[in-house]
């Protein structure tokens, strides 16, 4: 275990494998982490391991770190504490565990932190990129209260369903958004390829046109003309709407309010951010968070801007004395049964208990909503693509059949 001076730079590790012999001349192999391969040897030989082979692990290039890994992580993490692991025991077998080299890294940085007498929560601040407010809030409240595997359990649950949120949110928007991207490549594919090929038999012909056949033509020839227009508009377009959408904070508001808006989407987006709502501000209350504390992680990790700037207002009246029911109600976006469950829990004392049940409540709606999304866009995006597919063919057939009537 390599030691530093206090007020030192840090020294920088890497993972070693090794191969060797133990006391009893059996061969032994396995990988130890330090600053170099003098330390290397120096630890085995304290074992009773005399070394032949020592070799520095590659690190390959790892992948972004996803919220996905870092809800893996905590649930890993929060096993192994269970079970009696030590802190650092159960990052070293958290780290060489993950197929992610970029999580195996920060995994490493943080340990290497911990090992030095740095807090795990004052270590998990150090990334506020992976470790949000709440997060590192709720680990914090967890190490106060000597009840940090309890409290990595419940973040770990927390974390989990609100990713199975998500990707259910995503699966419903991507299966349309997936099948019109498609239909329009098969469409400019026809409008460039296909037309104009039709477009020369036809010229032959020396009779006028019907009205659906020109039209198309017109449109052929116009992607023809413009393709590059069309596409680089579209990519271009569609790269700096979403880089808007992110970084600029009128246009999160007005397409989280769109959103909202929306037939159908709409209300299951709706759903979506208040199941996220209400599941963060019960985990946060359940942990011994104050409220007015609590609130502050609750509004960012609703995903949506209107709720957040909502809860703004609900945490400013909350901490001059207003309910927390009273304060929800003047916000005016949540249900109904929202509110009447977190009058409930005021009124018995319970409110951590009330809120998760609601946001089971809104997360069981949301499951219902997509498989039935799933069902019913599945006859209307065949209806919209036979009708434009249909229309296109059928306008380019139009001359022939008119041509087959005069023979």
């Amino acid at each position: 275990m390599a030691t530093r001076v206090a007020g030192a730079k840090s020294v920088k590790e890497f993972v070693y494998e090794w191969e060797g012999k133990d006391r009893n001349g059996k061969i032994v192999r396995g990988d130890t982490r330090a600053s170099g391969e003098n330390q290397v040897q120096a630890t085995l030989r304290r074992q009773g391991i005399f070394v032949t082979k020592i070799k520095k692990r590659r690190m390959r290039a790892g992948k972004k770190i996803k919220p996905k890994d870092i809800a893996i992580f905590t649930r890993q993490l929060a096993t192994m504490m269970k079970a009696g692991v030590p802190l650092l025991q159960s990052f070293d077998i958290v780290a060489r565990g993950n197929p992610n080299p970029s999580v195996t890294k920060l995994l490493n940085d943080i340990r290497a932190d911990i090992e030095t007498g740095t807090s795990l929560s004052a270590a998990f601040r150090k990334y506020p990129l992976y470790f949000n407010n709440l997060y590192c809030n709720l680990v914090e409240a967890g190490e106060a209260a000597g009840i940090l595997e309890s409290l990595l359990d419940r973040l770990a649950t927390y974390m989990e369903k609100t990713e199975a949120i998500k990707s259910k949110i995503k699966s419903a928007l991507m299966y349309p958004i997936a099948v019109i991207v498609v239909a329009f490549v098969v469409v400019a594919v026809i409008m460039i390829f296909v037309i104009p090929a039709f477009k020369e038999v036809f010229s032959s012909f020396g009779a006028d046109l019907p009205a659906p056949t020109m039209f198309v033509i017109a449109m052929s020839e116009f992607f023809v003309q413009w393709w590059w227009l069309i596409f680089g508009g579209l990519f271009f377009g569609t790269y700096f709407f979403f880089q808007a959408w992110k970084r600029n904070e009128k246009m999160q508001m007005f397409m989280d309010r769109l959103l909202l808006k929306i037939p159908i989407f709409g209300e299951l987006i709706e759903k979506s951010v208040v199941a996220r709502w209400t599941r963060t501000l019960s985990t946060m209350f359940a942990a011994g968070v104050p409220l007015v504390e609590s609130l502050d992680s609750v509004g960012g990790a609703s995903g949506n801007s209107l709720y957040k700037l909502a809860t703004d207002k609900i945490q400013q009246e909350v901490s001059t004395g207003t309910s927390l029911t009273a304060a929800m109600t003047n916000a005016n976006i949540f249900p109904s049964m929202v509110l009447q469950m977190t009058a409930i829990g005021e009124e018995s004392g319970a409110l951590d208990h009330m809120l998760g049940k609601a946001a089971d409540f809104y997360e069981a709606e949301v499951d219902e909503m997509v498989a039935g999304l799933s069902s019913l866009m599945e006859p209307i995006i065949i209806v919209v693509l036979g009708t434009v597919i249909g229309g296109i063919v059928v306008s380019m057939y139009l001359p022939i059949f008119k041509l087959g009537q005069v023979v």
